[in-house]
């Protein structure tokens, strides 16, 4: 039986994570009582008395606790952002070539962050193959429901505080995931991130607009699908949907485990919309966590997850 300990169980995300491990007849989930969730020396036991855990932390405190752990047996997966571009550790996106084999074998597995996971499904297939130069400038649009800014806005936007259906924010362009976008997508240049907040409580939408006459041989719409379509072939999670439609709803994948990809635009003027949909507590964090866990655990690796 493998032994999951939860570091920040009662968080939002971790609240996610326990609910797709719930009636699991092959793990068994450690958990602190209320009265030792802060004793350090609870915390110390149970962090090395697991097979795996997952730090729902924030990242000084999931340094903190990596540090705690003193054998080499425990097996850690962190969904805070600490260790997205640190050395030592696998970045959790299996989808991505090469990441599945890599994730499986991994001691400390780094959780995607749920806008670049939306940002990385649509750019990194392309530079991959050549249709995005790694030196292109890119910008990236993102709306997230307000669950992602855990449990201060959560409560902020249930109480009417504030009174607004969107707010944009980091409009200093120094937000945290930039590094993880450019490194994982294998980019010269940070990409421009314009990212926002609406008052729904979870869903995400990330779009990236391209110019396709400034791309070697001007792909067309269809070349851009076909290369992401075969990156993703086989997913159970990420897949390709129509893009013949006039709108998309940022709750289309809320409350599954799913990520959607459309290509969209216009070839006669050279303009396309590559737009992601996937829900921020889903594939965008608590889901993306179990999935890497059942990878690491050598079972099945949709286990759990929600389509």
């Amino acid at each position: 039986m493998t032994t999951v300990f939860i570091d920040g169980a009662v968080g939002t995300t971790g609240l996610e994570i326990r609910e797709r491990l719930a009636g699991r007849t092959d793990i068994t989930l450690a958990l602190l009582p209320e009265d030792r969730r802060k004793d350090p020396a609870a915390r110390r036991e149970a962090l090395n008395d697991a097979d795996f855990v997952i730090l729902c932390l924030p990242d000084d405190a999931s340094r903190e606790a990596v540090t705690l752990i003193d054998n080499a047996r425990t097996r850690v997966i962190d969904a805070s952002s600490a260790h997205r571009v640190a050395v030592g550790w696998t970045y959790g996106f299996p989808e991505l070539p090469g990441q599945a084999g890599k994730v499986a074998t991994a001691m400390r597995v780094s959780n995607p962050g749920c806008y670049p996971t939306g940002f990385l499904a649509l750019v990194a297939p392309l530079v991959a193959a050549g249709l995005i130069p790694a030196d292109l400038p890119l910008s990236v649009n993102a709306t997230s429901g307000y669950s992602g800014g855990g449990k201060a806005m959560i409560a902020a936007f249930e109480n009417g505080e504030p009174a607004t259906a969107f707010r944009a924010y980091a409009l200093d362009l120094a937000h945290k995931h930039i590094a993880e976008m450019t490194q994982h997508a294998g980019l010269t240049h940070a990409p421009i991130f314009a990212p926002a907040v609406a008052n729904t409580y979870r869903g995400m939408v990330v779009e990236v607009p391209l110019h396709l006459h400034a791309l070697p041989g001007r792909p067309s719409l269809a070349a851009i699908e076909d290369v992401l379509r075969a990156a993703f072939d086989g997913s159970k999670l990420v897949s390709v949907a129509p893009s013949d439609i006039g709108s998309v709803d940022i709750e289309e994948n809320a409350g599954t485990d799913r990520l959607m990809l459309r290509i969209c635009g216009n070839d006669a003027v050279g303009h396309a919309r590559l737009v992601a949909t996937l829900d921020n507590l889903g594939k965008g964090a608590g889901g993306a966590a179990v999935q890497n866990l059942n990878i690491m655990a050598g079972v099945d690796p949709v286990a759990g997850l929600v389509f």
